[in-house]
């Protein structure tokens, strides 16, 4: 006999059972969770025949990127655009896709002066997930909305969602919500035709193929995720201005190496010696742009920083006295 409780959970338990199997339905169709031909009896294989394996598919990654390269360059001009207005790049990822994530976003302040708040992440899970296995989270759509919610994502940000399967509803979810308040949106799979391709404007896909362990994204798709958010940020960056030739002349000058680094920086770009690099940088604060715009400008550091103010941070065109036009 059916008691009250179990005739109210029986419509949960048919909708979780569905869920289950759509889920399982939509992995079986995704290259990131076959199995890979080039691997079979892979635990049977010597340590140089596994290291040999793993080269051989991770060389697949840099063609599978490629591919994508006219998405890649239009993300790195809406993200350099929303930078400049005083937008911000928010990633939102979940397992390795959200640790990716989370290192290119903590590594943009040490590499070229970023305030904090500029280029962000959101991981499911919270910061605990980086090192705890929290991946329960990741199918949750409600804690992806209000995750990103927190965030308030307007038309000047740019929100990019990570997902090697494409499938994952947390991401989906944010990504969604983000676009409905007017960010611009961007996803990172490695599957073609997803969710979350359909969720964001712009689908950057790097169709990898099935992983050596299968199953395990993070692999090659990590691999592919990272190539491609180091493209990213880079690019943006670079079109900020925040890079001269390729030096990378907004470093912060944290530390000893950073600060020897900042001294040869002006010694290559401006063919000068040490010690007039050395009292250059002393003299414009210690300032990497100010000092190189002072040297290859010939100006005095209050001209320097007026020029720089003027091009937002832009060091070429600081030094030519121009404005950013992106």
């Amino acid at each position: 006999m059916l008691t009250s409780t179990m005739m109210q959970d029986a419509p949960a338990q048919k909708k979780e059972a569905s869920t289950k199997k759509d889920t399982n339905a939509l992995l079986q169709h995704l290259t990131t969770e076959s199995q890979n031909e080039a691997s079979q009896g892979f635990d049977t294989k010597s340590a140089l025949e596994i290291a040999k394996i793993i080269n051989h598919e991770d060389s697949k990654i840099s063609g599978a990127v490629k591919k994508a390269l006219p998405e890649i360059a239009q993300v790195i001009d809406q993200v350099a655009r929303s930078l400049r207005d005083g937008g911000r790049l928010i990633y939102v990822g979940a397992g390795s896709s959200g640790r990716i994530a989370a290192l290119d976003a903590s590594e943009c302040p040490p590499t070229y002066s970023t305030a904090p708040g500029q280029v962000q992440y959101i991981m499911a899970g919270g910061p605990k997930a980086l090192a705890s296995a929290v991946e329960v989270n990741e199918d949750s759509e409600e804690l992806g909305q209000r995750d990103i919610a927190r965030r308030r994502p307007t038309r000047k940000d740019v929100v990019i969602g990570l997902s090697a399967s494409g499938r994952t509803p947390y991401v989906v979810a944010a990504v969604a919500y983000a676009r409905a308040r007017g960010a611009r949106t961007a996803a990172v799979t490695c599957n073609h035709g997803t969710p979350l391709a359909s969720a964001a404007d712009i689908a950057i896909v790097a169709e990898v193929g099935p992983e050596v362990v299968s199953g395990s994204t993070r692999m090659k798709a990590g691999t592919a995720q990272k190539m491609v958010l180091n493209m990213i940020t880079t690019g943006a960056m670079t079109r900020l201005g925040y890079v001269y030739e390729n030096l990378m002349v907004n470093v912060h000058m944290q530390n000893s190496k950073l600060v020897e680094r900042g001294i040869r920086i002006l010694m290559n770009a401006c063919n000068i010696d040490r010690a007039t690099a050395v009292e250059t940088i002393k003299s414009a604060g210690r300032s990497v742009p100010v000092a190189l715009v002072m040297l290859k400008a010939r100006v005095d550091k209050p001209e320097a920083v007026r020029r720089l103010a003027k091009s937002d941070g832009n060091v070429r065109l600081a030094i030519e006295d121009h404005v950013l036009e992106l």
